[in-house]
């Protein structure tokens, strides 16, 4: 029963998305465009913080008890939804100035920090003898996302 309340379940909606819209992105996104000449150093480095960021929310609880906890539904629900928009004018008009800016372009990219922010603070406790602290999934959080805004930026500047 409280496996009900994983944090994964907050990863679920994000991964949707992904799975549904992912190949709608402009041509610039799509894997062989998007990860060439990438260093092995950032594809590795982010495709390991990736697998620790999706997978560790299965192994703590959240909660809406604490006032923080609160405030972290309310960011992961922001978040998500500005993390979807950032994907809209990508694909729908790939041509404009704000899809062909490195800030319109990279926004994919950046904007997964905020509902990974809310996932953080409306984490409880760890199914395991370890005390949840907030910073066992920020830690990884940001350092993804140094990797995937990395990624994006050097693809952004070998494509644009």
């Amino acid at each position: 029963m409280k496996f009900l309340f994983t944090g994964f379940w907050l990863i679920v909606p994000i991964l949707i998305w992904n799975a549904i819209f992912y190949s709608r992105l402009p041509a610039q996104y799509q894997p062989e465009i998007f990860d060439q000449d990438i260093h092995p150093f950032v594809l590795y480095g982010e495709n390991i913080f990736r697998v620790l960021i999706f997978g560790l929310p299965l192994l703590f609880s959240i909660g809406l008890s604490a006032k923080t906890q609160q405030i972290g539904l309310a960011l992961y629900l922001v978040g998500s939804l500005i993390y979807i928009l950032s994907w809209l004018p990508l694909i729908f008009v790939p041509d404009c100035t704000w899809s062909t800016s490195l800030i319109g372009f990279a926004a994919p990219a950046y904007t997964p920090i905020l509902w990974l922010i809310g996932i953080v603070l409306m984490g409880d406790n760890f199914y395991f003898l370890i005390e949840y602290k907030p910073l066992y999934y920020l830690i990884p959080a940001v350092i993804f996302s140094v990797f995937h805004c990395t990624h994006a930026v050097i693809a952004y500047l070998q494509n644009f």
